[in-house]
């Protein structure tokens, strides 16, 4: 144990060491340069008896081995002096005294061969080697200053908050798995991103840029219809991921048992028409509800599911679209021949609509409101559902939603699909509510037992809306089983709550089991930050006193993968968590890692794609052929109608007066 007592001592010694090493190198100065000081008259017979007795020890006997004694005393005391420690003292400072000094110190002895006096010789020879004397005192002091142990020089705290990840390829046959790397402290390594059971549900965030697509979404379509996936797809931006899919099933399509078709929906370009109302579809009236539910608030996001002025004209359209589903078996059980339908006047309307026993009860209040001349009233209730209809009246919406290519069950076992369904960023207000319609209508006819395992992937979900019985928190909680794989790409969690609301956003977030995001900011990353966890991270603390340094090592849980680090991603790395299943453990699920593209054979694939064909060319002529149809068919309806409740009205007065009667309360008016 250091004492105050050993530490004094140990100082004294190396002050009688340093004495020493001058002396000596005094005593060399003396002896070298004797001619000189006895022209100045500094050498006496008592110094020159002391000093030629130690000069016969031999320590003397030359010019360079009394320095090189002088020299070495001076090291033995650098070794043991401490000086102040300084964080600024620089290495590089040091190793340029002790080179100058040592020069200095030893190119001296070249003054000896300067032709000129004695004097100016010893002079310069003194001041010399007594200034590399000084320099090399100096340097060694100097660095007993600089502090050996540093701290970490990680300013980010990069290599902290690394941690080990999984590096096995864990594949079956529905598993999306994913080439990357990442890092272990200072070291990179190969690891892989395995989602094996994407039945779970698979969220996809990032800023636009990040890599959501190319890093993600692309190996999803490739993947899953390499292993004979059908497949539903949502292509916000039209028609980038079509493209892929399509390529991709001419690719694999020897994959599956029963070759699938493929099928587009696309407003803009029409590919194949389809009627998401398909009257074989619709069972009953709930069916009617939600498709009527889903297209209203998909036109009006902001409206409240509840309130009585968003429910009534909910209602008004479903008895709409339940009354052409039983008239005539759906001959006309259509979005068009709905909305065309919802114009007509209101008097013959609801006298057409009181014919089908099972919509009395949607109408009633508003023939109450009709009949108590509470126009106003119904005009509120009603006149919103006609408002927001009436921007989907489109020659080329009418055409896509009245025809009837091809049904979505997109996972049927004998006929499977993969559709493609596009939207137009330019149109998101008007294409997004018929889409929505597309989606309730899909996930419903999907979500059962005994078919065959599906992918849906939405690119830019929020576009869309999916509520109602079969919405997509309901989907990802009974999708498991069915085997449908749900992937949804967002932005962010802010873009989700502003479309769906704080209550659906969280529920979505939260019920999905795999979740991979690149950057993203402010409330997302830090809820990100937490599903990811903390970490065992080493802390230092470096502590400097007059004479030496100390540093404290300690640890503590800090977040894995902080927010501030998710939001500086690069495009391509991405951070998240993945599901497992019973038999198929992972023990490291979080990862932040950066996905590796081979980028010059998917420029080189990409350059190969066919283009997708279009089955017949559709004219403007057809479309609005069959735009007008269609308000010719709500008219001969209207009329066919009206014409019967004439009849029925005048048979019934008829038979009154022959018995002579009043007239029969059982005949429908024909006006209200």
């Amino acid at each position: 144990m250091n004492t105050g007592e050993d530490i004094q001592g140990l100082r004294k010694t190396l002050d009688f060491t340093r004495l020493i090493s001058i002396f000596i190198l005094a005593i060399h100065f003396y002896l070298s340069c004797y001619k000189a000081f006895g022209h100045w008259g500094w050498t006496t017979e008592i110094s020159d008896r002391i000093i030629a007795v130690v000069s016969r020890t031999g320590l003397f006997s030359g010019i360079l081995l009394p320095k090189l004694a002088a020299l070495a005393l001076l090291f033995i005391f650098l070794l043991g002096a401490k000086g102040k420690k300084d964080e600024k003292m620089e290495v590089r400072t040091i190793v340029a005294y002790l080179i100058t000094g040592l020069i200095l110190y030893f190119v001296s002895i070249l003054c000896f061969f300067i032709p000129t006096r004695i004097e100016i010789i010893a002079i310069l020879y003194i001041l010399v080697t007594s200034i590399g004397y000084l320099l090399i005192l100096t340097g060694g002091t100097y660095l007993s200053r600089i502090i050996k142990e540093k701290l970490n020089n990680d300013v980010f705290n990069t290599d902290n908050e690394t941690f080990p990840q999984e590096e096995r390829l864990l594949e079956n046959e529905y598993s999306i798995n994913l080439p990357a790397k990442y890092h272990l402290k200072d070291k990179i390594k190969d690891s892989w991103i395995n989602f094996i059971n994407p039945f779970r549900g698979l969220l996809v965030a990032g800023t636009p840029g990040a890599g959501k697509s190319y890093f993600v979404i692309r190996h999803v379509i490739d993947q899953h219809i390499r292993k004979g996936f059908s497949m539903f797809l949502y292509d916000f931006k039209f028609d980038d991921l079509t493209k892929i899919a399509y390529n991709k099933l001419l690719q694999y399509r020897n994959n599956y048992t029963v070759k699938p078709t493929f099928w587009i929906i696309d407003f803009d370009t029409i590919y194949h028409r389809c009627n998401p109302l398909d009257p074989q579809s619709m069972e009953d009236v709930t069916d009617a509800t939600e498709a009527s539910r889903t297209i209203m608030l998909g036109l009006n996001r902001d409206w409240k599911e509840g309130d009585f002025f968003v429910e009534s004209p909910i209602n008004f359209l479903t008895a709409i679209i339940w009354f052409l589903r039983k008239y005539e078996d759906g001959k006309y059980c259509t979005l068009p021949h709905a909305i065309e339908l919802m114009q007509q006047d209101y008097d013959p309307l609801f006298a057409v609509l009181q014919t089908e026993e099972e919509i009395k009860v949607l109408i009633n209040p508003f023939i109450s409101a009709l009949q108590m001349k509470a126009r106003e009233q119904l005009e509120g209730q009603i006149a919103s559902a006609k408002i927001g209809l009436a921007r989907l009246s489109s020659p080329q919406l009418y055409y896509v939603l009245s025809g009837n290519d091809f049904t979505l069950d997109v996972n049927n076992p004998n006929e499977p699909k993969i559709v493609a369904m596009g939207n137009n960023p330019q149109k998101v207000q008007t294409y997004g509510a018929v889409l929505s319609l597309y989606v309730n209508r899909m996930i419903k006819l999907v979500n059962r037992k005994k078919q065959l395992k599906c992918s849906l992937i939405f690119d830019e979900f929020p576009t869309i809306y999916v509520g109602g019985s079969a919405g997509m928190p309901q989907l990802l909680a009974t999708a498991r089983s069915n085997l449908v794989s749900t992937t949804l790409a967002v932005q962010n969690y802010e873009q989700l709550k502003k479309d769906y609301g704080a209550e659906q956003a969280d529920v979505i977030t939260s019920i999905v089991g795999n979740i991979i995001s690149g950057q993203v900011t402010g409330n997302t990353a830090k809820k990100l930050s937490e599903i990811f966890g903390k970490i065992v991270q080493d802390r230092q603390s470096l502590s400097i006193n007059s004479s030496d340094t100390s540093i404290s090592k300690s640890t503590q849980l800090d977040f894995a993968i902080p927010a501030s680090k998710i939001a500086t991603l690069s495009s391509g790395e991405f951070v998240g968590v993945v599901s497992d299943t019973p038999d198929c453990k992972i023990p490291q699920k979080i990862f932040h890692v950066e996905i590796q593209n081979d980028h010059e054979a998917i420029k080189n694939e990409e350059m190969s794609y066919k283009p997708i064909p279009r089955v017949e060319q559709v004219s403007l002529k057809d479309i609005q052929e069959n735009y007008i149809r269609i308000k010719e068919d709500v008219l001969n309806l209207m009329n066919t109608e009206l014409q019967k409740l004439n009849a029925e009205s005048e048979s019934s007065k008829t038979e009154n007066k022959e018995k002579g009667g009043e007239e029969s309360s059982s005949g429908m008016p024909m006006s209200l």
